[in-house]
């Protein structure tokens, strides 16, 4: 899965971060023909600030599929990046008159501990009978614990089975992820779920690497990092997603459309 931009990123950080709809289209096609089988798609509003908004979602929903038809799965955020609430996130993905194929969930940002279920239980059962697949975003692997009581008490359902092991986060100059962090998540996580990872900063191949040698799938882009693996920077989206293709074909991986 190729991530092309995320929420904070800008021109500033990297000319070739793509932005507008037009940009992150044919940002999808480019990486799809370096071996991307799927997207993480963030759209951003006018002044090119994060956004949720289901009529500027629509916009980038449709220059991808022109751009790639069905040959990527596409799948949207509801990142709540300190504006929106649990409720708003739910209300985005509802209102999108186009279906993605998948959305991305923070656990601790849509089932909060000490608040109320009821209002994600309901979305939750209404993603899987719309046939849009959620993908749980995990940022500790102490949370798997608790999307185990989740499902224990019927909040999220039995038939969401992938999940995302984030490695790092927006690191602090000299601040490193380690690929062994991946094995905390491994200790808790259920043999039933189906488990991506993306790791931020210079460490991002090492750690993809290592998901990919113990069955993982990948998410990898100008999202979480702008360098290769000896520090170099990337050109672009596509010839991160090149290489880390080529480590996935090197290890005997099959490469195929799917979150």
């Amino acid at each position: 899965m190729v991530a092309p931009n995320g929420a904070r990123k800008g021109r500033g950080d990297h000319p070739q971060l793509p932005i507008t709809p037009a940009e992150v289209a044919a940002t999808a096609a480019a990486s799809m023909a370096a071996g991307a089988t799927a997207i993480h798609l963030h759209a951003r509003n006018e002044a090119g600030a994060h956004t949720l908004d289901p009529m500027i979602y629509a916009r980038y929903i449709a220059a991808v599929r022109d751009a790639v038809g069905d040959g990527l799965f596409l799948q949207v955020t509801t990142e709540a990046v300190g504006r929106y609430t649990a409720t708003e996130q739910m209300a985005a993905v509802r209102g999108l008159a186009v279906r993605p194929d998948g959305v991305s969930l923070a656990l601790r940002e849509l089932v909060p501990e000490g608040g109320e279920h009821g209002a994600a239980r309901d979305f939750f059962a209404w993603l899987v009978e719309s046939g849009i697949e959620p993908q749980l975003i995990l940022y500790r692997p102490e949370e798997l614990d608790r999307l185990a009581e989740l499902r224990a008490a019927g909040v999220v359902p039995e038939a969401l089975r992938h999940v995302l092991f984030v490695l790092g986060r927006y690191l602090a100059p000299g601040e490193v992820v380690e690929p062994r962090a991946l094995l905390g998540f491994l200790e808790r996580h259920s043999p039933g779920d189906l488990w991506m990872v993306c790791a931020f900063g210079r460490e991002e191949t090492a750690c993809l690497a290592t998901a990919a040698a113990l069955g993982g799938d990948l998410r990898v882009g100008f999202e979480n990092s702008l360098q290769h693996g000896d520090g170099s920077p990337a050109r672009d989206n596509a010839e991160r997603v090149a290489v880390i293709a080529e480590l996935v074909d090197r290890l005997g991986r099959v490469r195929q459309r799917s979150a």
